[in-house]
């Protein structure tokens, strides 16, 4: 879920198109729940072809990103998830015991006929397979859009990528967490629909990319970034409870008026645990696992390669397709 920060950052709001020509390291991940969260049939079933394979997450994928660099002039490279740190099992398993009462609730609107409602918990049930990971990276690499498999979180491989690559414009993603990772520049809400599910309210929301610049952020606030892990560790991450009662509000006072977690009051200490334990969360974003193997180059598309694999073997409109292609690849001759 990431840290919870919006209530104490300064963002801008830009249009796509301001972003043109920019290459963004994207939260694969993130966007591929998204895609499964959102891209379902009425009463919440997800796509599937006629194997009963889902297809959302492949759907959401093609033509956002066709969208993304046809009319937006974007270049992209997703980052995928590799193995999450140890410390991540209590939010993982988090995740799992909210999933379950999700689907619960999704049944029990089913049952009395709720589709609104059914869709509403449906979004909050997705799971995201290895394969289905692999599915999305194939169908990349045919579209000859550059993947990488992070060594663990994807936020700190794509926030690595835009604070050491000259290419990299900035690391995309829905969280806050890029920031904590380094990520010199955050991009929220690439989207093309301009808005967003809020599944406790069945409702959608108006939304727009934001970027937010992290020296503007930190100096705005007069603190530095490892202050700014411990103003996260003290509201909880997906690493660490934080500490009951203190939001970002409170926790950006408590940085600034005592600088590190070791020097604020003995309860707010305790209530964090043990000291080695907010080490080893600072680790996790101070000294992320990361690497320097990554290119961003862009190949050849496949384009007969795309035709088979979403409508040869997964049964995508064929005229749908061709249409995206035709808009993403309009210099190229089609099959």
């Amino acid at each position: 879920m990431g840290v919870l920060l919006t209530p104490i950052i300064t963002k801008t709001t830009v249009a796509l198109d301001a972003l043109a020509g920019q290459t963004l390291a994207v939260d694969g991940n993130a966007e591929l729940y998204q895609f499964l969260a959102l891209i379902r049939l009425r009463d919440g079933t997800p796509l599937r072809d006629s194997k009963g394979r889902t297809t959302s997450h492949l759907s959401g994928l093609f033509y956002r990103t066709t969208r993304l660099i046809a009319e937006h002039a974007l270049r992209l490279v997703f980052v995928f998830d590799g193995a999450p740190p140890p410390r991540k099992a209590r939010e993982i398993a988090e995740r799992r015991a909210t999933r379950q009462r999700y689907e619960e609730a999704r049944a029990a609107a089913l049952e009395r006929g709720d589709l609104a409602a059914a869709y509403s918990k449906a979004t909050m049930t997705s799971r995201l397979t290895g394969e289905m990971i692999a599915e999305a990276r194939e169908l990349l690499r045919l579209m000859g859009v550059p993947t990488r498999r992070a060594p663990s979180e994807a936020e700190a491989q794509a926030a690595h990528m835009a604070a050491t690559s000259q290419e990299v414009t900035a690391a995309a993603s829905k969280d806050y967490d890029a920031l904590l990772f380094g990520a010199p520049r955050l991009v929220r809400f690439l989207t093309i629909s301009g808005k967003e599910f809020l599944p406790s309210q069945g409702t959608f929301r108006p939304i727009v990319p934001e970027v937010i610049e992290l020296d503007r952020l930190l100096a705005a606030w007069g603190i530095a970034r490892e202050q700014l892990v411990d103003l996260a560790i003290l509201v909880g991450t997906d690493f660490n409870e934080g500490v009951r009662g203190i939001g970002p509000k409170k926790a950006l006072k408590l940085v600034q008026q005592h600088g590190r977690i070791e020097a604020m009051p003995a309860d707010i200490r305790d209530a964090l645990g043990d000291g080695a334990d907010v080490d080893a969360v600072r680790r996790i974003f101070l000294q992320p696992d990361v690497t320097d193997d990554f290119s961003v180059e862009t190949t050849e598309p496949d384009l007969d390669g795309i035709v088979r694999f979403l409508c040869a073997e997964r049964e995508f409109s064929r005229d749908r397709v061709a249409a995206a292609l035709e808009r993403a690849f309009r210099e190229r001759r089609l099959w």
